[in-house]
């Protein structure tokens, strides 16, 4: 089975986030990026296909040499080979259709994306993969189980879960609960030695002009003044949670 594995370059969430250009631009100047957390999910989930049933893991990001680092990372886990198409993850419309270029020169059987990634959390990648391959699509994807060419998922939907089984080709968006984070690995020394020999390819993108443009970017809001009440002024307790908060 050869799995490929999407893997996002993001901002690590304890980073401080600043625009420049008139906040038409995300400033990466003091930012840590790591691989994104859903599909580090899907990465630990592969690595137990490999070390089970034997699988072949290949990474791939869209994206400059910045990336490399993450891919590396992703390399020392376990994976046996990355890929790096040489282009901007501009949007979502484009990523997917350079993935799903790899897919098909690639021929692999499962693709695994994370539901979302956590810069931009558009959600639509792993979808779109699918579409543009022909393959099947699971998202919300919480436990996957492969059993020669048949899979069998499980993914949540409101107000509980649902178990679909399906056949490969497929495409999952996976997220936390297709492995806890208890079973995240962290890459070793050897490991780290051993990805410096791994290969790491780097291809041209195909043509796909992006289908949407950030125009401008805002943080939330700063967070108001808290008020301290006494416990024993209720009177003055309910009087602002009436007339300023207005939650009774």
């Amino acid at each position: 089975m050869k799995i490929l594995v999407c893997i996002s370059h993001v901002p690590d969430t304890t980073s401080k986030i600043n625009f420049t250009e008139n906040d038409t631009k995300f400033d990466t100047n003091g930012v840590q990026f790591v691989i994104n957390p859903n599909d580090e999910f899907g990465l630990t989930r592969a690595m137990w296909f490999k070390e089970k049933q034997g699988a072949n893991v290949t990474v791939v990001n869209v994206g400059g040499a910045e990336t490399e680092p993450t891919l590396r990372k992703a390399l020392a886990i376990g994976a046996d080979a990355a890929i790096r198409v040489n282009t901007p993850a501009s949007d979502g419309f484009s990523v997917a259709k350079q993935i799903a270029n790899v897919v098909k020169d690639g021929g692999y059987d499962l693709v695994i994306a994370g539901r979302e990634s956590i810069d931009y959390n558009g959600g639509m990648v792993p979808g779109m993969i699918a579409g543009l391959t022909n393959s099947n699509f699971v998202n919300n994807c919480i436990s996957l189980e492969i059993d020669g060419t048949s899979a069998t998922a499980t993914r949540e939907i409101d107000g509980g879960k649902e178990t679909v089984s399906t056949s490969l080709p497929l495409v999952i968006g996976g997220q936390k609960g297709l492995v806890e984070e208890s079973d995240l690995r962290i890459p070793n020394m050897r490991g780290i030695m051993m990805a410096r020999k791994k290969p790491l390819n780097v291809v041209e993108p195909v043509d796909a002009n992006p289908e949407t443009t950030s125009v401008s970017f805002e943080k939330p809001a700063a967070k108001g003044a808290v008020k301290l009440v006494s416990p024993d002024n209720l009177d003055e307790l309910i009087s602002l949670l009436h007339n300023e908060a207005k939650v009774i």
